[in-house]
């Protein structure tokens, strides 16, 4: 049985996924670390890039000052980093990690999957998700010969699994392993570590969605050996630890900030927004520069940095006390859910969930991106798996140069292809391409 020194030091392997013996030093630098790297690697990916015009929560926002998903997932690195580091920091003093592990290590690895969580959304965030899930349940026929995994990746498709395709495959699709990154960055990124199609339905936060396409499965699969993660079932592994602290971060972003957003478009008041970031905060007692402040955009800005604190202290105090079942899998909830936060922001959730995600302005926009992605995909799998038409003709010639046609001899390659296209797509871009592969606006 592995001491935890020897399991920490194994699910911190910085191993790149496809690379070769000899290239085990490609790029190896003193200054930083490979997990460093990788979050520079992600920095500079197209995919990272369209982020900035997919939806967080207020799709096609005017406003410059409400998040997208470029902005939500930079906020959740830094949180993740500093969450990370203080982990780690007790870790290491505890197994005795040094100096093969620093502290700043962990903070790196986190930051890094944090960076990259939200990195296979599609756009309309997850309207969009739910409408390629119900295009693909209304168009069974292109689904006729897949085996269960890839029936189910597609009846069920999950940003998440898009996420670690993009990481692994679609951004430089010449290199095995795609952007090659550590397994350790791989892993923690992963926080539903299954495939799409279980025998036996599994409990637990990290099987309530699943993580990578039957494409995909090999690497996986490859990644959980390198670090060790422990099989629950066949194609289904625990989370590695780390991922409980990418959870959090995301978490402590989407929840705090999402009601300050709010506020600013009108969905909560600054009243409502102050007593619920006070309470995430700890009361008055914890905030004691909040009475110098009289603007309430200033008051609710200090309040979410308080909050924020709070939730990366709470987030690291509940991991160390439970590392050792978090370690051996028999941990598997969200952190915050055996937390005394937990009732805060099960009220800030439900704020959200009534006044901010329900909001007329947001529904309408998502009913809009309903429309958009079933019409693209109408359309584009029309062209790749339909039959030979005039009007299919015209659709497969709008299909990308490097797409297979041939591709596995079944339409699922095709299929996951055409959802590759429409997933990178931005928010505006595919209400453009739509309005005019539809007719509604001539190309000018």
């Amino acid at each position: 049985m592995m001491t935890p020194q020897d399991r920490w030091l194994k699910l911190l392997s910085p191993d790149r996924l496809g690379a070769q013996e000899g290239d085990a030093h490609v790029g190896h630098s003193q200054d930083r670390s490979r997990f460093q790297q990788d979050y520079d690697r992600i920095v500079f990916t197209s995919a990272l890039r369209r982020l900035k015009d997919k939806t967080q929560v207020f799709p096609l926002a005017q406003s410059d000052y409400v998040r997208t998903r470029l902005t939500h997932s930079l906020e959740a690195s830094c949180v993740g980093r500093s969450l990370g580091a203080m982990v780690g920091r007790a870790i290491v003093d505890r197994h005795g990690l040094a100096p093969e592990v620093h502290p700043s290590d962990f903070g790196a690895v986190v930051a890094a999957a944090c960076l990259a969580h939200d990195i296979g959304n599609p756009p309309f965030g997850h309207a969009g998700e739910d409408a390629m899930r119900a295009w693909f349940a209304t168009h069974p026929h292109y689904l006729v010969g897949l085996n269960p995994s890839q029936r189910a990746d597609l009846l069920n498709y999950e940003g998440n699994a898009q996420g670690f395709r993009i990481l692994t495959h679609l951004q430089n699709p010449a290199n095995p392993g795609g952007l090659q990154l550590t397994c350790a960055v791989l892993a923690t990124f992963a926080k539903y570590p299954r495939g799409s199609h279980l025998e036996q339905p599994l409990s637990g936060k990290s099987a309530r969605k699943f993580g990578y396409f039957d494409a995909e499965a090999s690497l996986f699969a490859q990644v959980a050996e390198t670090v060790g993660l422990m099989p629950r079932a066949p194609g289904a592994w625990s989370r590695h630890p780390l991922a409980f602290l990418v959870e959090a971060a995301d978490d402590t972003c989407y929840l705090v900030v999402d009601i300050e957003d709010g506020v600013q478009q009108g969905c909560v008041s600054p009243d409502q927004a102050e007593t619920l970031l006070l309470d995430l905060a700890g009361g008055v007692a914890a905030t004691g520069k909040l009475k110098y402040l009289t603007d309430p955009k200033r008051r609710i800005e200090y309040l979410r940095a308080r909050a924020i604190g709070r939730l990366v202290d709470e987030a690291a105090r509940i991991f160390l006390e439970n590392e050792a079942a978090i370690l051996d899998g028999s941990f598997d909830q969200a952190l915050f859910d055996v937390s005394p936060v937990g009732d805060s922001l099960t009220a800030v959730r439900r704020v959200a969930e009534e006044q901010i995600y329900n909001a007329r302005q947001v529904m309408e926009v998502m009913a809009a991106g309903y429309e958009v992605i079933s019409g693209l995909l109408e359309g584009y799998v029309a062209g790749a798996c339909g039959p030979q038409t005039s009007r299919n003709g015209v659709w497969r010639n709008l299909l990308p140069t490097d797409f297979d046609q041939t591709a596995d001899g079944s339409n699922y390659l095709r299929l996951l292809q055409v959802a590759d296209m429409i997933a990178g797509m931005t928010d505006s871009f595919a209400v453009s391409a739509y309005r005019r592969l539809k007719g509604i606006e001539l190309p000018g």
